[in-house]
């Protein structure tokens, strides 16, 4: 029986043909020329405005570093991990798309796959990060004043190691990195899921560990704030100017954060739904023309931040030079200033024009 039941496994491991080996060449593209020269020039334009964004982001930030707030030191990461992206991603598939082929054989498809996954990981548990600093600054004051610089810098080494070790996981033998189902581009190997009981648990945990839970406590810690935010109004007018104008500086900054991990997640889902779905569903149950949007979309995601630092108003290291002493030059910015009164510090905010 025992034996019956291995020849039955190995021929069902048998049975199971990866999707870049069922049509010739993998890195073939299956898209037409054209579409895959507008896909090229789309991703050029984002690509150059992510790379500008985030870049202007972290050089604004670095002329201060010194006096960043741990809050804006998680931003900056995120940005890092977002130009890492543009940097370090994005040549390799505008290169193929316009050459109509994946041109980096298997070693640069490994390497595209790991660097993308490994860049949008930190993203999201940084942004994971940043939804439980705000919760605790929002929701548990006594809590969230102590949190200081050097704790921002302990997390950022566990957002790293946490990113790491999940990128290199396929490395280990216990998943892989594949071409997409169009062929310009390469990514985890979903398809594993079909393969055995092995690539089932691999999908399944990045899935809970790099996307369901991450998303779980950033839905938590936001859901939170809004239902605190509806009480916090009748408790913060019991204190002084200085505690109430920092709880609008911190409002302020949560409203980024939320911006930032939705402007995220709305990118991402939908390449995680047709992951799933190419996972566990039936074999080219979706169609390849439409798997390549949100592909596109995802790798969009890297934009978005720069700008939703400049539309919100308020005062964030990130896309401002200013600091927190205003200086009595001609500027067209929105900065927060601190001066001292008979040996209090009352946070004043001053229009500089």
């Amino acid at each position: 029986m025992s034996g019956m039941a291995s020849d039955h496994n190995t021929s069902s491991q048998e049975e199971y043909v990866p999707h870049y080996l069922q049509k010739g060449d993998p890195f073939a593209s299956k898209l037409s020329r054209e579409a895959d020269i507008i896909a090229g020039f789309y991703l050029t334009v984002i690509g150059i405005l992510s790379t500008l964004g985030n870049g202007y982001v972290i050089f604004m930030s670095s002329k201060r570093k010194k006096k960043l707030r741990p809050a804006e030191i998680m931003t900056v990461n995120l940005a890092v991990c977002d130009l890492g992206i543009s940097v370090v991603g994005k040549p390799f598939s505008i290169i193929s798309f316009f050459c109509h082929r994946w041109m980096f054989g298997w070693i640069g498809c490994r390497w595209y796959g790991w660097a993308g996954f490994f860049f949008g990981c930190g993203s999201l548990i940084t942004m994971t990060a940043v939804s439980l600093d705000r919760y605790l600054k929002i929701c548990h004051l006594s809590y969230g004043t102590w949190l200081k610089r050097h704790h921002a810098f302990i997390c950022l080494a566990i957002i790293w190691a946490y990113a790491t070790f999940w990128a290199t996981v396929p490395f280990a033998g216990l998943g892989n990195y594949a071409p997409e189902p169009f062929g310009t581009s390469c990514t985890l190997d979903w398809w594993l899921a079909q393969a055995s009981v092995a690539g089932q648990v691999f999908v399944l945990s990045i899935l809970f560990f790099c996307l369901l839970f991450p998303t779980a406590v950033i839905v938590f810690s936001y859901v939170k704030i809004i239902l605190k935010v509806k009480s916090s109004t009748k408790e913060v007018a019991h204190y002084d100017t200085r505690i109430q104008n920092s709880h609008i500086l911190e409002m302020k900054l949560t409203k980024v954060a939320m911006l930032i991990c939705a402007g995220f997640l709305i990118a991402w889902i939908p390449y995680a739904v047709v992951s799933v779905w190419s996972a566990f569903g039936q074999p080219d149950s979706v169609p390849i023309q439409f798997s390549v949007v949100p592909t596109l979309l995802a790798k969009s995601a890297a934009m978005y931040n720069p700008i939703i630092y400049q539309v919100i108003d308020c005062k964030f290291a990130c896309c401002q030079s200013g600091g927190l002493k205003a200086k009595n030059s001609l500027k067209k910015s929105r900065t927060y200033t601190i001066s001292a009164h008979r040996d209090s510090m009352v946070m004043n905010e001053t229009q500089l024009e």
